[in-house]
């Protein structure tokens, strides 16, 4: 039996995607686990193992099959996007905004071919993105995908270790967030975060969700959410036979879930889930003046595809040095096959 063809989208050239993208194709086994593919630019590539120092050959191929997928070849669908002599690391520029783009899509279209059974995502740079001309029409990566894959319910998964959030909102201000809190919205997504757990073989998943307001909104007394949308979507997913608790505190919620009281939070908005998740995943190391690790993962929901990302951005600051750490793509590839072989 083959193992599982993975595609990883490169990200912004100039930022750490291609570091840290060879940093992991540097584990021996990756291989033992899957057939990775890059969608991206091999002299990129080729310059990023000299920034890491690995003595790697860049293999170009047109499609995914026609890989060879032994350790220390990295198998790449070379787009030809990057003149090296105008490619300048850590900083913004539409030719690197536009190649990542073109990344997200043409791996987009390998995983709705069936070509590759799962995709993984390095970081883009949302200005630079924006002027390659995809901002006008995307905000990032996951409505990209949600769009070219023609999906209207979707939701970001966040993970580290057991600890796993989704989100109601995500790429809005916080003023909208809170407009946008209905209890359809909910509903789906806590029927999203229910499918995740199956999927990912928890047979009966324990599903918590946080309130928007401070203590839950208190019945009413701090805001009207909690009362006219999240208990009411509650009621009917505990209607629909899942195991749903909440509203509950969003100042409680997240330390009972890295407990394991919860298989998977239902969050309200971008940061409400976010910032738990890297306080568990990312640890700074104050002696050193840098960061220990950066772990954790950013999976879309609800996509016909499989989408797993990094869950930190292009770091411009270190892009070039090769000392950005590959331990969220790392997770990423792994969970990626966790999503595969769970099917």
């Amino acid at each position: 039996m083959k193992l599982p063809l993975i595609a990883i989208t490169m990200g912004d050239p100039a930022g750490i995607g291609p570091e840290i993208i060879i940093k992991a194709l540097s584990q021996l086994k990756t291989y033992s686990l899957c057939r990775p593919v890059v969608v991206g630019d091999a002299s990129v590539l080729e310059d990023a193992c000299n920034i890491t120092h690995r003595s790697f050959k860049i293999n170009s191929i047109k499609h995914p099959k026609d890989g060879k997928f032994k350790f220390g070849i990295v198998d790449t669908i070379d787009l030809g996007n990057v003149e090296m002599s105008k490619l300048q690391y850590g900083q913004v520029s539409a030719m690197c905004g536009k190649a990542s783009g073109e990344y997200i899509e043409k791996t987009i279209n390998l995983a709705l071919s069936n070509e590759v059974k799962a995709t993984v995502t390095a970081p883009i740079h949302k200005e630079a993105f924006r002027l390659g001309g995809w901002g006008e029409k995307y905000a990032g990566h996951t409505e990209m995908y949600a769009d070219l894959t023609k999906t209207k319910h979707y939701s970001m998964m966040l993970a580290h270790g057991n600890f796993r959030t989704v989100h109601v909102t995500t790429h809005v201000s916080l003023l909208e967030a809170c407009k946008l809190i209905k209890k359809d919205r909910v509903l789906d997504v806590i029927r999203i975060a229910n499918d995740a757990c199956l999927s990912l073989g928890i047979t009966e998943p324990k599903i918590g969700v946080a309130g928007l307001n401070p203590h839950a909104g208190d019945n009413g007394l701090f805001g009207s959410e909690e009362v006219n949308a999240i208990e009411p979507a509650i009621k009917v997913a505990q209607k629909e036979g899942m195991n749903v608790q909440g509203p509950v505190p969003a100042d409680t919620i997240y330390s009972k879930a890295i407990g394991g009281w919860y298989d998977i939070v239902v969050s309200m908005y971008h940061d409400q889930g976010h910032i738990p998740m890297k306080l568990s995943g990312f640890q700074w190391d104050e002696g050193k003046n840098n960061w220990k690790t950066i772990s954790g993962v950013n999976v879309t929901l609800g996509l016909p595809i499989i989408r797993v990302s990094v869950d930190h951005g292009t770091a411009f600051g270190k892009a070039g040095k090769g000392i950005a750490s590959s331990d969220s793509m790392i997770d990423a590839i792994k969970m990626a096959i966790e999503f595969v072989n769970s099917k």
